[in-house]
């Protein structure tokens, strides 16, 4: 019984597997004309004329038109902000298993030694946020400097 379970299981998961896969491609190519050896066009492929510089693309796509630097940089403060979140949580989780030892010396040492690995962590995302914001002042001004 349990074969014939894992059988049918596994056939729905084919078949709804499938059906993801081919119901999208059959809707977005509906009543399209294709070209006369059977490839898509640019016009099929990105949905619109292959003109402009490229800014009505991102505008339709959702993406920025911004600089690609600072977009980089942005994504760098995001880690860096969320790494350093995580080292201020490892310290407070050794505070709070340092006040619930209740006097026990091993508790209290393994406490000690996850806020100082805490520390250790917060050190080393802050060094690293100087450094990236370093390297991304001198780039820019690099690139900055040339272009005129």
């Amino acid at each position: 019984m349990k074969k014939i379970s894992q059988k049918i299981s596994h056939s729905v998961l084919r078949a709804s597997v499938a059906a993801s896969l081919a119901v999208p491609a059959m809707l977005g190519f509906a009543g399209k004309a294709f070209a006369a050896d059977g490839a898509l066009t640019a016009d099929e492929l990105f949905g619109g004329a292959d003109q402009g510089d490229g800014a009505d693309f991102a505008g339709a796509s959702g993406l920025s038109s911004g600089n690609l630097i600072d977009t980089i940089s942005s994504i760098i403060r995001v880690a860096l902000g969320f790494l350093g979140v995580i080292a201020v949580v490892i310290i407070l989780l050794g505070g709070f298993k340092w006040m619930t030892s209740g006097g026990n010396d091993e508790k209290v040492k393994k406490a000690k030694q996850l806020i100082f690995q805490g520390i250790i962590g917060l050190v080393i995302v802050l060094s690293s946020y100087a450094i990236a914001s370093f390297v991304i002042t001198s780039i820019t001004t690099a690139t900055a400097g040339s272009a005129t």
